[in-house]
């Protein structure tokens, strides 16, 4: 028997408001930071498992604090027993009725549980000696059902609905498995797109991004509705009418003004336009929704669970479902969303950027090709082109897609160097 011997997290920031990387019309001067763990068992074969939860500068103190809470749940944990039942590690922890209370299932407390949850499934992938998507992708249909907890979603989603969406996608799995190998996953960029930049930076990165092979790119609007024409009228120039274009008002807008807003925008032939309102509000995405039609309604970074996912589905208030690695319950949630989002047919196109998201929701996405929508038709994982440096295995993008990880584990691991440097001492709520 193996036990669980640590359980530490740190605090990890890095400067990225020096340059306004990651701005936007809600978050002008992000400094992107992970509160990060790693669990470290007394079994000789060299395996940790790893998970973080992103923000963005102050308040990860606060975060590391909520992580670091579960460490009596794992240590002097038999590991073996654990990572058999992470379906029942998952409910364990996110039922604990005192945890509960902080929420309940959203807030700190929940993406903390995240955290957790995704390190032992880092943890298990690389004792399996397979890279998580793979991992994931090869358990029967049964065993996945058997990670998902059914409460509150029975009246979207069943049991029994959501084997039959797992069977009738098993068929195929291996020719999707080796489709991924040799041709990756599609891919956007944000990259060119953040607030802060001059309309020069804006125009270079564009074409940087055409010629680097993507076929959609992302801008974030919504501060100024004139300046947004500009940067859309040289966005469109310099990709050309064949290029997507998506928007992203990151929850700038109350629900009449975005209708307004987004018809101004309209002529620039838009992809879809992400949380242009709280994204809390369920009815009032609906109604945005209805009014711009055609035009998609993106967004899911910021839902706090799975019950608001599937509001959100049953409402029509979602047209380009966006799963995010860190900000529900782990592995287990993200799971149930995407069979959520395979009941009501709606594309998944997960959030990406920040620390290490590109490199973690890679899995989730590649997982729902190859054993749940099993498709990629009208689905792609954002990109940004931030940070990767930091990470054991950094995400790897040819000819605008992401390629297949190949390095056992969830993708989550940092390099020792990079949180050495980068780890930050002290509280940090009090602003500069």
């Amino acid at each position: 028997m193996s036990i669980i011997i640590e359980f530490d997290v740190t605090d990890v920031r890095f400067p990225t408001s020096e340059s306004l990387d990651g701005s936007d019309a809600m978050n002008a001067d992000p400094d992107y930071s992970a509160a990060y763990l790693r669990i470290v068992t007394d079994a000789n074969d060299g395996h940790e498992g790893h998970g973080f939860v992103f923000t963005i500068g102050r308040g990860n103190d606060v975060e590391v604090a909520a992580i670091q809470s579960l460490a009596p749940y794992f240590l002097g944990r038999d590991i073996e027993a654990m990572l058999s039942d992470l379906g029942g590690l998952w409910h364990e922890l996110v039922y604990d009725s005192q945890l509960r209370w902080l929420g309940p299932e959203k807030g700190v407390m929940h993406m903390a549980i995240g955290a957790a949850v995704n390190a032992a499934w880092d943890l298990r992938a690389k004792r399996a000696g397979l890279p998580l998507w793979q991992l994931l992708g090869r358990l029967t249909p049964a065993e996945i059902v058997g990670l998902i907890d059914f409460r509150y979603l029975s009246d979207a989603l069943t049991p029994e609905e959501a084997l039959a969406i797992l069977q009738a996608a098993e068929g195929g799995r291996a020719e999707r498995e080796r489709l991924l190998l040799s041709e990756g996953f599609p891919a956007y960029t944000t990259t060119p797109g953040w607030l802060g930049y001059s309309n020069e930076k804006l125009e270079r990165l564009c074409k940087e991004a055409v010629r680097d092979g993507f076929t959609q790119i992302k801008l974030k609007v919504g501060a100024n509705v004139d300046d947004d024409i500009e940067r859309m009228s040289i966005a469109r120039a310099a990709v050309g009418p064949n290029i997507r274009i998506a928007i992203d008002a990151n929850q700038r807008w109350d629900r009449d003004a975005a209708v307004e807003w987004i018809a101004r925008l309209a002529p620039f032939d838009l992809a879809w336009v992400e949380e242009p309102t709280s994204p809390d509000d369920v009815l009032a995405h609906a109604a945005i929704a209805r009014a711009i039609a055609p035009i998609p309604v993106a967004t899911g970074e910021h839902s706090a669970n799975r019950v608001m996912f599937k509001q959100f589905l049953q409402a029509d208030g979602v047209q380009v479902l966006q799963i995010d690695a860190t900000r529900v319950a782990g592995v287990n949630e993200n799971i149930a969303i995407l069979l959520l989002a395979a009941k009501f047919g709606v594309p998944v196109c997960p959030h990406a950027g920040g620390v290490g998201l590109c490199e973690t929701v890679q899995h989730l996405a590649m997982f729902d090709f190859i054993a749940v929508a099993a498709t990629r038709t009208d689905r792609m994982i954002e990109f940004v082109d931030h940070l990767h440096e930091h990470f054991v295995e950094p995400v790897v993008i040819e000819k605008g897609r992401y390629r297949a990880p190949l390095k056992p584990g969830s993708g989550a691991q940092m390099l020792d160097a990079s949180i050495e440097e980068y780890t930050f001492v002290g509280s940090s709520l009090t602003p500069a």
